[in-house]
């Protein structure tokens, strides 16, 4: 397996979105907002979604083709369990006794999705880390370019006409709310470190074969592609978002030096890669490999490329 790291640096512009919400305040739903420092060193207060999501978006997307590709999930994986590895009584019990490294061996065997996520072992009073392979920024709006509005709702109830409520409190009436909807341009981060799939930290030895691990990365560029294809979050089943454009750089490597990024919050970021690649491939004496996207098509085209042979 050549491919060591990648990463995607990208600008994306979405419209009337909202993948992100903090909760409800009264009647209104309130929308996630960070800060952001531009290049003059002002603060300005912008929409922005979770890594967090983003990286459940991908987890989705990668347990649906895992599933596609027959590759092994655990038993809490594949009825979608929150804990995991950590609900598979088989896994526990093949665990019993073993040290932190025989673990780590254990765990890429037992379940490709925990293998790549990552996942906190908790079993047997351990805790006993195995960190993702894949990182996500925040993607937050760039600054002057997004803007959150409110939106009116009323639940129409057509024999409860005029009323706002009901007396007896089970909100059986027009309840009135307020719901935002996000429109900009967002920067995104992605990095993955392919050379972990199937390592075991501790022992830094592989625990699967390299058949499997070029099919686990395989798996990790679909889901990853699909990840700013369709990404997820709440309110989509009216508020789907509309992704216009997507363009940006995937920066690959198949050596020690980590593919490397810049967030699209700097104007300039497609050529500070571009030239930060080309001088860290002049200190290695061995390329960095680097793709510029201009497209949503573009970008699903550059990533097909990136595939094991």
């Amino acid at each position: 397996m050549t491919l060591r790291t990648l990463s995607i640096s990208g600008l994306a512009t979405l419209n009337l979105h909202s993948l992100n919400n903090e909760g409800g305040e009264g009647n209104h739903i309130q929308t996630r907002m960070v800060d952001v420092v531009t290049a003059d060193g002002e603060l300005h207060p912008v929409n922005a979604v979770s890594g967090d999501m983003f990286k459940h978006i991908f987890a989705e997307h990668f347990h649906a083709v895992v599933q596609e590709m027959g590759l092994t999930l655990c038993a809490g994986c594949r009825t979608l369990n929150a804990n995991r590895l950590n609900a598979a009584s088989d896994f526990e019990q093949a665990t019993k006794g073993k040290s932190n490294a025989e673990v780590l061996d254990l765990l890429p065997n037992a379940c490709a999705l925990d293998d790549v996520a990552g996942i906190l072992i908790t079993q047997g009073n351990r805790s006993l880390g195995r960190k993702s392979v894949v990182e996500f920024s925040w993607v937050p709006g760039v600054p002057e370019k997004v803007k959150t509005g409110s939106y009116f709702h009323v639940k129409y109830d057509p024999q409860g006409r005029g009323k706002t409520g009901s007396d007896d409190g089970s909100n059986r009436g027009q309840a009135i709310f307020h719901r935002p909807a996000s429109s900009g341009q967002y920067a995104l981060v992605a990095h993955l470190e392919a050379h972990r799939i199937g390592l075991n930290d501790i022992t830094r030895e592989y625990a699967i074969d390299e058949a499997e691990r070029h099919r686990r990365l395989t798996a990790v560029l679909r889901a990853l592609t699909q990840t700013f294809l369709h990404p997820g979050g709440a309110m989509r089943n009216t508020q789907s978002p509309h992704l216009t454009d997507f363009r940006g750089v995937i920066t690959t490597s198949d050596h020690s030096v980590p593919a490397p990024t810049v967030s699209a919050l700097n104007p300039e970021f497609e050529a500070q890669v571009e030239q930060i690649a080309g001088a860290l491939s002049r200190m290695s004496g061995r390329p960095i490999g680097v793709q510029n996207f201009d497209s949503l098509g573009a970008f699903a085209e550059a990533m097909s490329r990136t595939l094991p042979s």
